[in-house]
């Protein structure tokens, strides 16, 4: 067992260039890469804040089961295979997990597993959501993040807005090989 606070800046090192949010709905495990989240406190909790584009298949299963695992690798960055097909490639039409060879782990509180190749976890229950307005923001981050007319099989830049994920976080620690 590992507390948020021992392995924050840990997280916050390894979000960019990406870490993983796995999620879960009946027999279909998920996992994609994520370059934006948060992990602090909020409401006297310790929570997780991870970022999740609309039009992600990872958006319909956290509507199904607000649960998830936040993953991050311990020692190196995450591998350009996993990056490439996580990354880029959707949940609708093939198993990422199965596809990557990767080791699902029982998870300790929720529903969703671990994933071993990326051992340290963060199990989150879904606290609250709320979807960004575009509206809101500086015109040079809407043409960048939110651009009008692109192409949405474009993974990193569909147009399609972000929703916060507030994900309390019900345990931590570190997959043991």
């Amino acid at each position: 067992m590992v507390t948020p606070e021992e392995i924050a800046e840990e997280v916050f090192r390894k979000t960019r260039p990406g870490i993983l949010l796995t999620t879960k709905v009946a027999d279909k495990v998920n996992t994609m890469v994520i370059g934006w989240g948060h992990l602090g406190t909020i409401w006297n909790r310790r929570v997780f804040v991870a970022y999740v584009r609309s039009s992600r298949f990872t958006f319909e299963l956290l509507a199904k089961n607000p649960e998830f695992c936040v993953s991050v690798p311990r020692e190196e960055h995450l591998t350009p295979g996993i990056l490439r097909v996580a990354g880029h490639e959707s949940g609708r039409n093939e198993d990422k997990i199965a596809k990557l060879g990767l080791t699902l782990v029982e998870p300790e509180v929720v529903s969703v597993p671990a994933i071993a190749e990326v051992p340290l976890t963060l199990e989150c229950r879904l606290l609250y959501r709320q979807e960004m307005e575009l509206d809101k923001f500086p015109a040079d981050i809407r043409e960048k993040y939110y651009p009008e007319g692109v192409d949405p099989t474009d993974s990193t830049r569909d147009g399609s807005v972000h929703t916060a994920f507030y994900g309390e976080v019900v345990s931590s620690y570190v997959v043991e090989s």
